[in-house]
């Protein structure tokens, strides 16, 4: 009785109130926020993230076979690269190259092996292509590409049996060459409004009546298309003759299209920023494939743009936060060694507060961002397809790539601008606008896509809310709604407590894990962090209602917020995981003192410019009654980042371990030889000094011996073979000038 007239007087009223402040989603929009699932992003969101499920979230594993391949095929395909080669005589790969990467299987990564493909776990695919980014962009994305959104995973979650059977072994064994086709010239980040568009007519095809599909296209931007001889395509499909028996407009639907079908053009290259990659236009007039085309067949007609943001909830999550993790590496490793090589005003360039902040600021990224990287393939490989989380990944892997190698270029200065093969950092600096742009361009992803997502996603009943609410069966709406609701208002109570109660006490009772031990202050700052965002975003979807679709610095604060704690989350799971080591102490507590300063930045931001003077004065007293009080690292804590960094050591040594440095005149390898050279050199000056003698009496009277003394000579020789840029011939630059004309 008393729920009924609860449901009567107050939650119909409620109801139709809430009905009203709903934003009015189309068909693709709803399909994004559906599409994947929720994970650890969900408890970041609840305001109480769940420690104890965190724990037992594994990372960093590897089959046998795995890492066999990481050793033997992975390591081969580095040794065959030339950045220079490939990027500015070639503008391509080598054969060779492209020999041994469909021979070694580097296509069918991610193919099961029933198929012939290899079944890695996304933690090996992303090992894999982190490994092979650290030597050539190029190659990586080569690689990466086939193993990611395209025909290989979309054909494994949506395609028919038989079209499993005929194209999967055809994209293991490398006889197909996959690409797809989505982005036109109209429709960029907005790709459901293509105008790309196929009919479904007959055609006679071999004296036979076909039913199929005619199509017409102008793809652009698309990578391995010169190349490809299977092209996912990506139209919006009409029946206008009726032919399949329903409406006109059957909306988005992904055909396999053999490249080389009547009517079709590829082979142009575009050059994107200039990289040798292969990347160009998809074009057909009036080409015709048979209805069996349509992956997924008539069933999966329509159904295009769901399968695409399926598919791209986990692979958005591997490939490029993969690459970016190897660019920061080596920005990383390379910056420290040379700051240690380089000298100016008598002293390594290292040694002066203005290098050290950067330097500190890139071991922070190479190590949080790799951390990351782990923790989100962890979540793929237990069978979760994070949007979220990958949508962080996406934007904040590549935000950071961009800060690391524009803080290498001011460190290695002069060095890093003259391009030639000595130059290790150019090719990266170059590539930075495609990483910010492709797979959803970032300004996109962090105004509308992390919190416009995340906020309805991993909201424990607001889409079931939503659900509730547009329910053709009134009643059993209204009761589901009920329900909901009233959950909805005592989760909300707890979180608003809960979160006063940690801003008056600055979050020292806040959760941690059993047996935290010294990380316990980290753990507890998390779960206080947590606690804001659960309280703001309430707020703010309760008050803006629809208006926060068009709140977008608001959504970007928000979102970053939730990127941070998961970021941060990542940096303290790899901490743990590696055993806790003292040596990396330094870098987590500076990713965690930067990152929980930025939070606070967001939340004024976002408490400064929330619309209205009283709910400002209400956010104000509840995420931070005592105030705002989070400061960025120290710089003692900086110089002792940066000196773990640049001095021989573990820290220096397992980022060595990560990269693919070369052998011979490669650039890295000459840099180490500086680099171990001046190492050595200065350990033996020591010597000398402390005996109070000048170098040349220094054999003589036995502080060194005559090796350690030509040592300390040929130093200046290796030093300089670091220091040096190249110079060019002008007929040697003229050829490949034309060449890239």
């Amino acid at each position: 009785m008393l729920s009924s007239l609860r449901r009567t007087l107050i939650t119909r009223p409620l109801m139709r109130w809430y009905a009203g402040v709903l934003p009015d989603m189309s068909d693709t929009e709803t399909q994004a926020i559906e599409a994947g699932t929720v994970w650890w992003d969900q408890d970041i969101m609840s305001g109480k993230p769940d420690w104890e499920a965190f724990a037992a979230i594994e990372t960093g594993k590897l089959t046998a076979a795995e890492q066999a391949f990481i050793d033997g095929p992975v390591e081969q395909l580095c040794a065959m690269l030339d950045d220079w080669q490939i990027e500015h005589t070639l503008f391509d790969l080598p054969e060779n190259v492209w020999a041994f990467m469909v021979a070694e299987g580097f296509f069918a990564m991610i193919i099961p092996e029933e198929y012939g493909g290899k079944g890695f776990s996304a933690f090996a695919h992303s090992q894999i292509v982190r490994r092979i980014g650290t030597r050539s962009i190029t190659a990586a994305i080569t690689v990466m590409v086939p193993n990611s959104l395209g025909p290989g995973e979309l054909l494994m979650l949506y395609g028919t049996d038989a079209q499993k059977d005929h194209y999967l072994p055809r994209l293991a064994s490398g006889k197909d060459i996959p690409c797809f086709a989505l982005t036109g010239v109209e429709a960029g980040s907005d790709a459901s409004g293509m105008s790309d568009y196929g009919v479904v007519t007959e055609r006679k095809v071999d004296g036979k009546t076909v039913l199929g599909i005619a199509f017409t296209c102008n793809k652009r931007y698309i990578t391995l298309a010169p190349v490809a001889t299977l092209i996912g395509l990506a139209i919006r499909l009409y029946d206008p003759d009726g032919l399949l028996g329903g409406e006109e407009d059957l909306g988005i639907t992904v055909l396999l299209v053999p490249a080389d079908t009547p009517g079709v053009k590829t082979g142009h290259r575009h050059l994107p920023a200039g990289l040798a990659f292969q990347n160009g236009p998809v074009e057909a007039e009036g080409a015709f494939v048979p209805l069996d085309h349509v992956l997924g067949g008539r069933e999966q007609i329509g159904k295009g743009w769901k399968m695409l943001m399926g598919a791209l909830a986990a692979g958005r999550g591997i490939s490029l936060p993969s690459m970016s993790c190897a660019g920061a590496s080596v920005a990383a490793y390379t910056s420290a060694s040379y700051a240690r090589v380089r000298e100016q005003f008598g002293l390594p360039i290292g040694q002066f507060e203005g290098i050290r902040e950067p330097l500190a600021r890139l071991a922070g990224c190479a190590y949080q961002l790799d951390a990351a990287r782990r923790l989100t393939a962890a979540g793929i490989d237990s069978g979760e397809k994070p949007a979220v989380v990958s949508a962080i990944m996406k934007y904040h892997a590549t935000e950071r790539l961009r800060q690391s190698i524009n803080d290498a270029m001011d460190i290695h200065a002069g060095k890093a601008i003259i391009e030639g093969p000595r130059n290790y950092l150019a090719t990266a600096y170059k590539s930075l606008p495609v990483a910010i742009t492709v797979e959803g361009a970032n300004i996109l992803t962090r105004s509308l896509i992390i919190f416009g997502q995340g906020a309805i996603r991993c909201h424990p009943y607001l889409l079931k809310e939503m659900e509730a609410v547009r329910n053709p069966d009134a009643e059993s709406g209204l009761t589901a709604f009920d329900r909901l609701l009233f959950a909805h208002v005592g989760h909300d109570i707890a979180n608003f407590a809960r979160t006063l109660w940690h801003g008056l006490t600055f979050g020292r009772f806040a959760s941690a894990p059993a047996g935290a031990g010294d990380l316990a202050p980290h753990y507890r700052a998390l779960s206080h962090a947590s606690a804001r965002l659960a309280v703001v975003s309430e707020m703010a979807l309760g008050i803006l209602g629809g208006a926060l679709k068009r709140k977008e610095s608001l959504s970007a604060r928000l979102g970053d917020i939730l990127s941070e704690i998961y970021l941060l989350c990542a940096a303290v799971k790899r901490f743990e995981t590696e055993g806790q080591l003292a040596s990396d102490r330094p870098t987590l507590d500076w990713c965690m003192a930067d990152g929980l300063h930025r939070i606070e930045e967001r939340l004024r931001a976002v408490i400064d410019h929330f619309p209205g003077l009283y709910w400002r004065v209400i956010l104000r007293l509840v995420i931070c009654p005592l105030g705002l009080h989070r400061k960025p690292p120290s710089d003692a804590l900086m110089n002792t980042v940066a000196e773990g960094l640049m001095e021989p050591g573990d820290v220096r040594d397992r980022l060595a371990a990560s990269l693919y440095r070369g052998a011979g005149d490669d650039p890295l390898t000459v840099l180490d030889r500086g680099y171990e050279a001046i190492v050595r050199r200065d350990a033996l000056l020591a010597k000398v000094k402390k005996a109070g003698v000048t170098l040349d009496d220094a054999v003589g009277q036995g502080v060194l011996t005559r090796d350690e003394y030509h040592e300390i000579i040929q130093a200046k020789d290796l030093i300089r073979e670091v220091l040096v840029t190249d110079a060019f011939e002008p007929a040697d630059i003229a050829p490949a000038r034309q060449a890239a004309q």
